[in-house]
Order: C-alpha cells, then sequence, then structure tokens
C-alpha cells in the first residue's frame, strides 16, 4: 500500500455570489504521506481554512467543491454523498477547530460527547467506551481523566478545552487529522505543551496531520513538511529545512522576514507591504505582484506554474534561485 494518505489535485472551491461565483481555493495540490505533519501556511484570507473545510466535505452553499480530485486512502471523495463524508468524518478523518466550543456541546457532560464519538461509528461495549475516553484524556495530559469525563466544558480552561477536542480526534485513531489554528487563543507556554503532544501522538499512532496556522513558527517546530498558501493558491512547497533555510518564493520570504527571532535586535520588524486581495479584486496574472519588489511585466500577464525539482515546488517567474533549478 501507498504511503500516501491525501492526494489533493487542482481543488478549486468557490462560492457563488450575485456578481459570479469566486474561488476560495484555486487549484490546489498537496499529498500528505502517513504520520507525516504538512503545515499549511498563510495570511488571513489566504484560503487554508477554506482548504481544510474542503478536504472535509464541510462546504455548505454559497460554496461548492468545483473540481479537482480528493484521493484518501486511493478512494476519490469528489462527489461523495453526504452519507459518505458522515462515514469518514470523526471516523477516518478528524478535525480540530480553532475554537474548541465548535466541538464541545456546552450542555453535556465530556465523557457523553466522546462516548457519542465512538458510539456513532462502532457498536462497543460500555465499559469499553469509558476505558477508550480515560485513555484518550489521559494521551493528551489532562490530570485525573476519569473524574474529568463528568465535568461539563465550562469547568474546563481554554487549554484543557483544546485538549478534549484533540482526545476526541483522536478517539477512533484516524488516518488523517486537519487542525485549524488549534492553538491560536493559547498562551505560549500551554501551546508548547499542546505541539508537543501532538506530535507524538501522530508518531505513535502514524497518523497524518495537516496543521493549519500563520505562523511560520509554530510550523518550523512541528512539521515535517510546509505548503505556503497566497490567495487560494499553494505558491511554494518543500520540507521544513528546504523553506525555511531556502525560501524561493517572495512571499515566503517575506513572511520569514516578518518573524522577530529573524529580524536584528534594535530594528524595526521587515513587512510585506498592502495586503492580501480579497476574493472578488483578485489581480490579473500573479496574485501577489501588487505586492513583490522582483515583479516584472510578465508577472502582470500570466500566472506563473508550478515549477518542480524533487518534492520541492514554487509558483513564481522570479524565485530567489536560477530557473535552471527547476526540473
Amino acid at each position: 500500500m501507498s504511503d500516501i494518505i491525501l492526494e489533493v489535485r487542482d481543488l478549486v472551491t468557490a462560492f457563488h455570489t450575485p456578481e459570479g461565483a469566486w474561488p476560495a481555493v484555486d487549484g490546489v495540490s498537496l499529498q500528505v504521506r502517513r504520520g507525516e505533519i504538512l503545515g499549511l501556511v498563510g495570511e488571513s484570507g489566504s484560503g487554508k481554512s477554506v482548504t481544510g473545510f474542503s478536504l472535509m466535505g464541510l462546504i455548505d452553499p454559497p460554496g461548492e467543491l468545483v473540481s479537482g480530485s480528493i484521493r484518501f486512502n486511493g478512494n476519490e471523495l469528489m462527489g461523495s454523498t453526504e452519507d459518505q463524508w458522515r462515514t469518514l468524518r470523526g471516523n477516518r478523518i478528524a478535525m480540530i477547530f480553532q475554537d474548541p466550543l465548535m466541538t464541545l456541546n456546552p450542555v453535556l457532560r465530556v465523557g457523553e460527547q466522546m462516548a457519542e464519538a465512538i458510539l456513532s461509528h462502532e457498536a462497543v461495549p460500555a465499559a469499553q467506551v469509558r476505558q477508550r475516553c480515560v485513555q484518550a484524556l489521559s494521551e493528551v495530559g489532562i490530570p485525573s481523566p476519569e473524574t474529568r469525563l463528568d465535568n461539563y466544558p465550562h469547568e474546563f480552561s481554554g487549554g484543557m478545552r483544546q485538549r478534549v477536542a484533540i482526545a476526541i480526534a483522536m478517539l477512533n485513531k484516524p488516518d488523517l487529522i486537519i487542525a485549524d489554528e488549534p492553538t491560536t487563543a493559547l498562551d505560549v507556554t500551554i501551546q508548547g505543551q499542546i505541539l508537543s503532544q501532538v506530535q507524538r501522538l501522530c508518531r505513535d499512532h502514524n497518523t497524518a496531520l495537516i496543521w493549519i496556522t500563520h505562523d511560520l513558527g509554530v510550523v518550523a517546530e512541528l512539521a515535517d513538511r510546509v505548503a505556503v498558501m497566497y490567495a487560494g493558491r499553494i505558491v511554494e512547497q518543500g520540507t521544513i529545512d528546504q523553506v525555511m533555510d531556502q525560501p524561493m518564493h517572495p512571499y515566503t520570504r517575506g513572511l520569514l522576514q516578518s518573524m522577530p527571532g529573524n529580524s536584528i535586535p534594535g530594528t524595526r520588524l521587515q513587512q510585506i507591504d498592502g495586503m492580501a486581495p480579497p476574493l472578488s479584486a483578485r489581480p490579473r496574472g500573479c496574485a501577489f505582484r501588487p505586492r513583490c519588489t522582483r515583479a516584472t511585466d510578465r508577472c502582470s500577464r500570466e500566472a506563473p506554474p508550478i515549477e518542480q525539482q524533487g518534492d520541492r515546488t514554487w509558483r513564481c517567474f522570479v524565485p530567489f534561485v536560477s530557473q535552471g533549478a527547476a526540473s
């Protein structure tokens, strides 16, 4: 069996408005292997969260999965019915949301919600269900898990609620987890603890993970590979070492230069001028052109194609290496 658990090709997700259909995800292609952690990085509005929801089949009208391919475990998911998506969600594919209260029902005890996540996919004796729930809470570092199963979500801190959400995602030992900025609202210490636990859980269970974030620092600590997204497209993709040490796309380099740890102490942080374009006003050619210091006339006329060298890909006519590097 191939070690590729998820293969996405030319995925387009659009939102329909009276003015037309606007692609929030515009031709995204990526692969994730078993046990691998892929960081999906970009500014707000880049399309990374919509990509995650698309991979879960959670796009509601006026949004639509328009075209492309989503192959999971070798099976095509595009065109799946809601019942088919529901069989996968929470079982073979799970999602961790930015706000754990999107996962947790405030009027049900945590143990009831965890049990429902198991029993909705398989028939298991009550004693075994409780044992699995206790083990899952223990694995994410929640003390006294047996007692905490009987608590309500409001009786947990924000960090503990997020740990519960992660435990629920891991309950059925899924092949793939999609995490949509789950540590953004947490302080740095709790964030570090959760990142460490997520790495360990993925390693122990051979679970693939797509970690969606705007923070390259988090990705550098957590992920094996990174895909950088801008205006609905992946503009650069490679291993952590490749992208962090030698960014090829001007947008990736701009993100890295804006990180405090990459600036000279006492100097102003560098920033990328301008803002990401809205869906309805993406420029012709390269969407990053209005903000790019390396743009040429060609960038205003044509959208750069995907260039590839091994597992490394990028979309740029003037990358920070010679064009001869492309295969």
